[in-house]
């Protein structure tokens, strides 16, 4: 069963400015986000739990270098999307 993606207005205003800044990004974000819709749990997202401030909070991995950080709703039907950027910008 495919999971929501919820966009709040934070997130699509860093998202805007995430693609601006990297529009040779786009094709792999996309994919990232179709293959997070389909399975947030594919190993090629990496998907790993954050802690400190961050803690109940998940990362995954658009590339190496770049990360989205998400908050999965308590019904596990929706995947807030919160960040985006690189490893540094994100943590």
């Amino acid at each position: 069963m495919p999971f929501q993606l919820i966009f709040p207005d934070s997130y699509l205003k860093r998202a805007k400015k995430f693609i601006r800044k990297h529009p040779e990004l786009i094709k792999q974000y996309e994919k990232t986000l179709l293959l997070l819709e389909l399975n947030p749990y594919h190993p090629s997202l990496r998907l790993h739990q954050l802690q400190g401030r961050l803690s109940g909070l998940s990362s995954i991995s658009i590339n190496m270098s770049y990360r989205l950080v998400v908050e999965f709703k308590i019904t596990e039907t929706e995947i807030i999307l919160l960040n985006v950027g690189s490893h540094e910008q994100v943590y």
